[in-house]
């Protein structure tokens, strides 16, 4: 029998994208303390910054999301713009206290909403747009869903909002030139999604992680459980000064900020494993498995009962 998960990235998408919801303050801090300026951005290098998100319900709470960007000598690199058109023109203004450099690129990490809805505040005929190969279909698959929940959210944050699709695709890596400084694009392979990207800046020695790093909050598996792992444990062997993660503070420590997250993606891998071999239905898995890890997370309830179906989804068809 063929496998079908390798074929429904679609559907999976299109129904695990709803469980992102919130996203929780962190437990796990960095090791250094950063002064916020009075747009709320810390400096975590020599010209990287980050806009920390902060605990709150996607499509009801803004700045849910670490957003932020690199200067360099002729060009910004926005990485990530936030939940809507205010939130990204917030970003622009923030942007726009400390440098008047022309923002060449806007990248997007993935495709969830709290990541990229603020892309339209950037669109202007100089800035190129990239994501990971696999993010245009993803965004014709849910962009007019995020539209659609963001009308009716509470809060008036969706005037000007659209979806703007990358014109530039990365299916492998690519570097992309800001003048005194390059960086590297990786794109990965499913893991927290489908179209997760990481961007390295190899002069300030910083990952930038995106949702590929979870810490407090409970991880939303939207994408592939042993794909995810994989990508972890691959970043782990990578020695860098600053991580910045998609949820959390503006930067951590690596690898140990990693710990967590691969703990509860193994033991959930382990226990579906054990589940689907002694015949254990989905029903039962989702009130069974992998209860030992609610102490250690925010939101669980929330979040891990969609987890353990998309991870018995897929382990099934191993």
């Amino acid at each position: 029998m063929s496998n079908p998960f390798s074929l429904s990235f679609p559907l999976l998408l299109t129904a695990g994208i709803l469980l992102i919801q919130a996203h929780a303050e962190t437990a796990l801090q960095s090791s250094e303390q950063h002064t916020k300026n009075s747009h709320g951005l810390s400096q975590v290098a020599a010209s990287s910054y980050v806009r920390p998100g902060h605990h709150g319900m996607i499509f009801e709470s803004e700045d849910i999301a670490n957003i932020g960007f690199i200067i360099g000598t002729e060009c910004v690199a926005v990485v990530d713009t936030g939940g809507s058109y205010t939130e990204g023109m917030r970003l622009l203004q923030a942007i726009r206290s400390l440098t008047a450099t022309p923002i060449c690129y806007v990248i997007n990490t993935h495709v969830h909403p709290d990541h990229m809805l603020g892309n339209k505040a950037f669109q202007q005929e100089s800035t190129h747009f990239v994501g990971h190969q696999n993010l245009p279909q993803a965004l014709g698959l849910v962009g007019d869903i995020f539209l659609d929940r963001l009308q009716t959210s509470k809060h008036s944050v969706q005037a000007a909002t659209e979806i703007i699709f990358p014109d530039v695709l990365v299916s492998d890596t690519l570097q992309l030139d800001l003048g005194d400084r390059k960086l590297l694009l990786t794109a990965h392979d499913v893991a927290h999604t489908a179209a997760d990207l990481s961007i390295y800046d190899p002069k300030d020695d910083v990952l930038w992680m995106g949702d590929l790093l979870f810490l407090g909050h409970t991880p939303a598996l939207d994408g592939s459980l042993i794909g995810w792992i994989d990508e972890i444990e691959g970043l782990m062997q990578k020695q860098v000064a600053v991580v910045v993660p998609g949820h959390g503070p503006a930067s951590v420590a690596w690898p140990q900020a990693s710990h967590d997250l691969l703990r509860y993606l193994k033991g959930l891998r382990d226990e579906t494993r054990v589940w689907i071999e002694s015949g254990g239905d989905i029903q039962g898995a989702q009130e069974q498995l992998g209860l030992s890890e609610r102490a250690h997370w925010q939101l669980f309830d929330q979040f891990h009962r969609r987890n353990v179906i998309s991870a018995y989804a897929e382990l099934e068809w191993e």
